[in-house]
């Protein structure tokens, strides 16, 4: 078990989730957030930005005890940078930072309609997701995105408080934790219109997705079909059978 006691506040462990803990089953809150989430993460895959060490998920729980009681939060999408081992033959059912790895250094939520907290500061059940991640769990990165109407929004820990980000002149985000940025792009994935989340390196270079990867390699091979196809009709013009030796 490992104690963080805050400057004020609950006093706060790190101690696994019991085997028989009954996790929140909760259905997404919109059709929006389960591609998002999974695009964010293709992207770092399709980069090879993605360590066997790293911890991504998505609707996933993030565990801490307050004054002895538990407290799950699950972002629609985070990050921690490394994790300890985890047993091959285990299923991971949740994270507890500190005790199972380094601690959580993105989260972001998608909004909906519904208000679910995301900008909360309720230091009683149910927890507020602003006060937990900025109190709490202490998390570097704080990201909320409405894809309704495209509007994002980065907050970063600063002296124990989010202190809301500038974007720069592209619009996107500088997330230091993974040195890339984060902008809206509105397109199509998958034959899904949405205003998607898209990382972009430091000299501005869009990260693929792993379609659009394979798409770029379609595309190169068929020209260079093409361009030998043109070589075998300018030699057969001239007299030059390209298939003998």
């Amino acid at each position: 078990m490992v104690q963080a006691q805050p400057r004020t506040g609950p006093t706060i462990t790190w101690k696994p989730l019991p085997d028989d803990f009954q996790l929140p089953d909760d259905p997404v809150e919109n059709i929006q957030q389960p591609p998002l989430a999974a695009a964010l993460t293709d992207a770092l895959g399709a980069a090879q930005r993605i360590r066997p060490e790293m911890l991504i998920g998505s609707n996933f729980g993030l565990v801490v005890r307050m004054n002895g009681e538990i407290v799950v939060k699950a972002p629609d999408w985070f990050y921690v940078p490394r994790v300890n081992p985890y047993p091959p033959e285990l299923v991971r059912r949740s994270y507890t930072p500190h005790l199972e790895g380094d601690p959580v250094a993105v989260v972001m939520e998608f909004l909906s309609a519904a208000d679910n907290g995301e900008l909360s500061i309720r230091t009683t059940q149910p927890y507020g997701k602003l006060y937990i991640y900025e109190q709490i769990l202490q998390i570097p990165t704080y990201v909320i995105y409405d894809p309704a109407v495209a509007k994002l929004e980065v907050r970063c820990l600063e002296a124990g408080h989010y202190v809301s980000q500038l974007p720069n002149a592209q619009g996107h985000f500088w997330i230091p934790s993974l040195n890339l940025f984060l902008g809206i792009w509105p397109g199509e994935r998958l034959a899904q219109t949405l205003n998607w989340l898209r990382w972009w390196d430091a000299d501005g270079n869009l990260l693929l997705w792993s379609s659009e990867q394979a798409d770029m390699e379609r595309q190169r091979a068929e020209t260079e079909r093409q361009r030998a196809d043109r070589l075998d009709a300018l030699l057969r013009a001239q007299g030059i059978d390209p298939d003998q030796p």
